[in-house]
């Protein structure tokens, strides 16, 4: 078995911290990983993207042309992607971010209003948890939420431990946001 991975969107949105986890979770796991991560040369608002690829097998390349799988946390993520996704892939999109439908008929298109959720659980940065959690809903078998979950406590940085509660709840909301979304959908 073999996913591949791409989160994309602003700087500060946890873009790269997201494929992180998911690489850290799948490493724990077991499983072989690529974490690659692109970001331009702002702070924060300059554009983010990560590839993760996890395989039971050897790698060859860490490099993907037409995604699987891809996390677009903004509209011009979706831009960017919508093209690029394989045939049959998955695009789980901010629907908060977003302005547009997407396009192809070949592609499953999630959106998930991931910033309004972020809101309610009272921090914006927890966008990245929740549409995290949509993916390992939506993307099957990828890895467990529970491996994620001790991921997130092992490899949290200790300044943000006091943060650990809210990410797993993020992430339990995203799936379940997804769990309806992919029903409607």
């Amino acid at each position: 078995m073999q996913y591949d991975v791409v989160f994309s969107g602003f700087g500060g949105q946890g873009v790269l911290y997201a494929g992180q986890l998911l690489a850290y979770a799948a490493m724990d796991h077991g499983l072989h990983v690529t974490w690659m991560p692109s970001y331009g040369p702002e702070m924060r608002g300059g554009t983010a993207n990560c590839t993760v690829i996890v395989s039971d097998e050897d790698i060859g390349s860490p490099l993907v042309t037409h995604p699987t799988n891809v996390i677009a946390l903004n509209n011009p993520s979706v831009d960017k992607y919508e093209p690029l996704v394989a045939q049959g892939g998955l695009l789980i999109y901010n629907a908060s971010l977003t302005s547009r439908t997407l396009t192809r008929p070949d592609i499953r298109g999630i959106p998930i209003h991931a910033s309004e959720a972020a809101a309610e659980l009272g921090n914006l940065r927890l966008l990245n948890m929740i549409m995290m959690g949509a993916l390992l809903q939506l993307a099957d078998a990828i890895v467990p939420i529970e491996v994620v979950e001790i991921a997130l406590e092992r490899h949290m940085a200790t300044r943000h431990a006091e943060l650990l509660a809210l990410n797993r709840s993020a992430l339990r909301r995203g799936m379940a946001l997804a769990n309806f979304a992919g029903a409607v959908a």
